[in-house]
């Protein structure tokens, strides 16, 4: 019997052989700009080599502690992250995906309200565990044949501030929102909605929980994303980037939340080992150092300009959206020959959000050069697909 890898996502038709800063290689020794980076997780570049350092060092001293066994790396971290959360958050727990922080922070909301109703919003993407999906509507294919979901939950439409009044209620425990919805199509909220949010939860007594799993340490160009709206979150989690390459996440509270939280209450085998929180406390320190929020707000400025420009006229763009370096272009069409050709022709990789968009990912390490490459990729390939689509029709 031949044993068959059990993939949940197609092939992309590459073998990666090696990777290094903004740039990865396949098994023929051709050289790719990645602007797909593992759904976003290597935004401080692929090894960042004080990251590297970091993890070798956990793996020649101690692999496996828990963290209440913790040497002196625990402090270390919490040194190091302390400048970099959001405002009145004074208390941090490690785990592994993105989804279970987002289990973590639905239970922490039920908890501490003492409610059960779970508010979240069309367009959303939280997870694929039960907990997580249950408040995930990007897609139908994401929810079909799993339900039913756990009870409680009710969705409301994003960036619509009528139904936030109408759907918040003293019922609710917590709202949960993305800044920038990823999977749902690189959807950014208002302005308006987000204080909206903050003004309606503080009014009926529930928490707002934040996911910025996608969105935050650096890639928007502030820390958190949902700096740039002047809002207060009850509840942060962050995954991705926070580890520099390294599986791991993150829920932060602060210590009006904490304090109602009994011991027992949540645990994880591999949260906060001792590889995951010295590759947080040097990626922790990098964005610190190398000003990782402002070259991302430089270079995605730029990379968007281009692109605007780049694009204009083209029939089968709607718009160009997000911020930062975390980019979509949103089509008329399926952007799936779009990517291909990206990656076949241009040596670019890019991954698909929503059902038209091709969203775009990079390190924050992109040089201009880089830049332009990425910018004029997409043009092209994009003018192809609107040639192809001028060419059915004519024939």
């Amino acid at each position: 019997m031949v044993v068959r890898y059990l993939h949940f996502y197609a092939p992309r038709g590459i073998r990666v052989a090696r990777a290094e800063g903004q740039y990865v290689w396949d098994t023929e020794g051709r050289r790719y700009l990645d602007a797909h980076t593992g759904h976003g997780v290597a935004f401080l570049g692929h090894r960042h080599p004080r990251v590297v350092e970091a993890i070798r060092e956990a793996l020649d001293t101690v692999m496996v502690a828990p963290p209440g066994m913790a040497g002196p790396w625990l402090e270390e971290m919490l040194e190091a992250i302390s400048p970099i959360l959001p405002h009145g958050m004074e208390y941090v727990t490690l785990l592994n995906s993105g989804a279970e922080a987002v289990e973590l922070a639905l239970k922490i909301a039920r908890r501490v309200t003492g409610r059960s109703e779970i508010v979240y919003f069309t367009g959303s993407f939280h997870g694929r565990t039960m907990g997580a999906l249950s408040v995930t509507s990007s897609s139908p294919l994401y929810r079909q044949g799993y339900e039913p979901l756990v009870p409680g939950t009710r969705r409301a439409r994003f960036n619509n501030v009528e139904d936030v009044e109408k759907t918040v209620t003293e019922e609710t425990a917590a709202v949960i929102v993305e800044p920038i919805q990823g999977e749902g199509g690189v959807n950014p909220a208002s302005l308006e909605f987000m204080q909206a949010l903050r003004r309606r939860c503080d009014e009926v007594g529930c928490l707002l929980v934040v996911d910025e799993v996608q969105t935050g340490f650096g890639r928007t160009g502030c820390v958190w994303a949902h700096e740039h709206y002047g809002i207060r979150a009850d509840i942060v989690t962050a995954g991705k980037a926070i580890g520099g390459g390294f599986p791991v996440s993150m829920v932060v509270v602060p210590g009006w939340v904490a304090e109602k939280l009994p011991p027992g209450f949540h645990g994880s085998t591999y949260g906060g080992n001792p590889m995951a929180v010295k590759a947080v406390t040097a990626a922790s320190r990098v964005l610190v150092e190398e000003k990782v929020p402002d070259q991302a707000a430089e270079k995605g400025s730029l990379l968007k300009k281009l692109l605007e420009e780049m694009l204009v006229g083209v029939r089968v763009v709607r718009r160009v959206k997000g911020m930062g370096l975390m980019l979509g272009v949103e089509l008329r069409l399926r952007p799936d020959p779009v990517l291909r050709c990206l990656q076949e022709e241009k040596r670019i990789l890019a991954l698909k959000a929503g059902s038209t968009v091709v969203r775009l990912l990079p390190p924050y390490l992109l040089t201009r050069e880089d830049i332009e490459e990425l910018a004029s990729g997409v043009r092209d390939c994009v003018l192809r697909l609107q040639g192809s689509q001028a060419a059915q029709r004519a024939g």
